[in-house]
């Protein structure tokens, strides 16, 4: 394949070099987005016919989450083969035409990849299994024996993130690692062969067309020497909130220095998006470092709820944080993994003012597919239409993810809503016909049109987007107010209107009308000073 159309598409956005700097990247994820053959999942070619929509919402990348053969024991996370596309979804050649139109429309493709694990029908690990203990493929993976008389206990104390022990025993005796489902091997970074795979791997989608990545546990990969017990259990709790033995280890940087020479091989302005949980935002700006990657998720900003003080030290430290390295904050409300922020935030009202705020802040944002469409969170799926490994394990995550990946409703009345001819692979709430593309279109007063007004005005202001700070201004009890240049945005966390002189002319507001000089209850307003 060739580096075709992503070499002509422009590098730079707003009045920063580099476009992912200020760019607003919509996530896809590919079985719920829409579905052209009609057999209840969403595919590429259903992604394909549905860009252009993407254009007029006026994003400037779409991320795609796993297309990659697999087994689906945790939705496409758990990967057979990284340079081939699952059935489901189609095949190299539609994923290259997604590739093709999407640059054709201006816009760019960052695709995720999984590197701390693969599916166990991978072939490296399928044979790792034959070749038996202290073959060179085990070395590949985390074999070890077991503790015990006869290593009938776990190599040590680690637990799944999808609940129950991080190590399963297989037929000879020896455990393997897997720090979430026992289908998901972890790989051995220490080994070169894993390192030399991957950076093979960038190149096959680089040369595809890849914009970049998204990079799946990307705080993982390495572990502690000796594979040391934590010494407690719990071990949930402590994600995000502490270095741990296999998460956030130092040595997970020199990986992604080697990775970042690999993408300025390219030309376009290649990038690496780390979704990296870690203790704190200096930590995270780690991964930032000007020879590392180029953006990672801010999941302190996503895990702050609506309250104007939070939000507020959420902001200051992201921005704080981010400028020593010179990356770009990210702010993101929702993605596949988490409720969707209008069910965190208990409303719809809040959620629009939630969107206008991100959208105002200096970096770049990331939208999931769904919420602009006020999607709230489905809540009432039946056990037995559950396919998040974590539901189906006795402890681990509360195993929602499902209600955040229904299917996004298109247009009609019924279910399933224009998804595709063939229903929808979970099944879509009765009440969503409002919420669907069709019903919200040409509706000024809808969210998606609320959307699509946002990232225009975004598009067409310089103070959007680019820069590195706010400048806070006083405001009430509750209220947020900063100036970016000549643009104003307040933002009222109450639940009551508040007074507050009218510092311009209105540019958007997320509920209104409203008499001069007060903010609505739960609202954001953009104003021009």
């Amino acid at each position: 394949m060739t580096q075709h159309l992503a070499d002509a598409l422009p590098t730079t956005t707003g009045t920063r070099p580099g476009w992912w700097r200020d760019a607003v990247i919509y996530q896809v994820y590919p079985r719920s987005f829409a579905d052209s053959n009609g057999d209840g999942m969403g595919d590429l070619e259903g992604i394909r016919s549905r860009l252009p929509y993407l254009k007029e919402l006026g994003v400037d990348a779409v991320w795609l989450s796993p297309f990659y053969a697999s087994p689906q024991a945790d939705a496409g996370y758990d990967v057979a083969d990284y340079r081939a596309i699952d059935p489901m979804f189609g095949d190299l050649h539609d994923a290259d035409a997604v590739i093709r139109e999407a640059h054709a429309l201006g816009m760019r493709i960052i695709v995720d990849l999984v590197p701390n694990h693969c599916s166990d029908q991978h072939e490296w690990f399928k044979q790792a299994l034959r070749e038996g203990p202290g073959t060179p493929l085990r070395e590949r993976f985390h074999f070890r024996p077991g503790k015990g008389e006869s290593g009938e206990l776990p190599p040590n104390d680690w637990e799944s993130i999808f609940g129950g022990p991080a190590w399963t025993r297989v037929a000879d005796g020896e455990w393997y690692l897997h720090l979430f489902a026992p289908e998901q091997p972890d790989f051995n970074w220490e080994h070169p062969a894993v390192q030399d795979e991957f950076r093979s791997i960038l190149r096959f989608w680089l040369d595809l067309g890849a914009d970049g990545f998204r990079i799946d546990v990307a705080h993982g990969l390495v572990k502690a020497p000796g594979l040391p017990d934590l010494g407690r259990d719990e071990q949930l709790k402590l994600l995000g909130n502490q270095v741990l033995p296999f998460f956030d280890q130092d040595g997970v940087h020199e990986i992604y220095r080697s990775w970042r020479k690999v993408l300025d091989e390219y030309a376009g302005d290649r990038i690496g998006v780390a979704e990296a949980w870690t203790p704190s935002a200096d930590r995270t700006a780690m991964y930032l470092r000007p020879d590392e990657l180029h953006q990672a998720f801010n999941f302190h900003y996503l895990g702050t709820g609506w309250d104007a003080e939070a939000l507020r030290g959420a902001i200051d430290d992201s921005l704080d944080s981010m400028r020593p390295v010179g990356a770009p904050t990210t702010w993101v409300l929702s993605n596949h993994d988490v409720v969707r922020h209008r069910t965190r935030f208990g409303s719809l009202e809040r959620a629009r003012a939630a969107a206008l705020l991100m959208l105002a802040l200096p970096g770049s944002a990331y939208v999931y597919q769904g919420e602009e469409l006020g999607l709230p969170e489905v809540v009432d799926l039946p056990a037995e239409v559950r396919q998040d490994p974590a539901f189906h394990r006795s402890a681990g995550q509360d195993g929602l993810r499902d209600g955040c990946r229904v299917p996004i409703p298109w247009s009609g009345t019924e279910a399933p809503y224009g998804f595709g001819d063939g229903g929808s692979w979970l099944p879509q709430p009765a009440d969503w016909a409002a919420l669907s593309v069709a019903a919200q279109t040409g509706d000024p007063d809808s969210t998606l049109e609320l959307y699509r007004a946002a990232l225009r005005i975004r598009r067409e202001r310089a103070d959007l987007g680019a820069g590195d700070g706010v400048e806070w201004l006083d405001a009430p009890a509750g209220v947020l107010a900063f100036r970016r240049g000549e643009f104003v945005c307040t933002v009222n966390t109450t639940g009551e209107a508040v007074r507050f002189p009218a510092p311009g002319e209105v540019l958007l507001a997320s509920a209104g009308p409203a008499e001069p000089g007060v903010l609505p209850a739960d609202s954001t307003v953009w104003w021009r000073g």
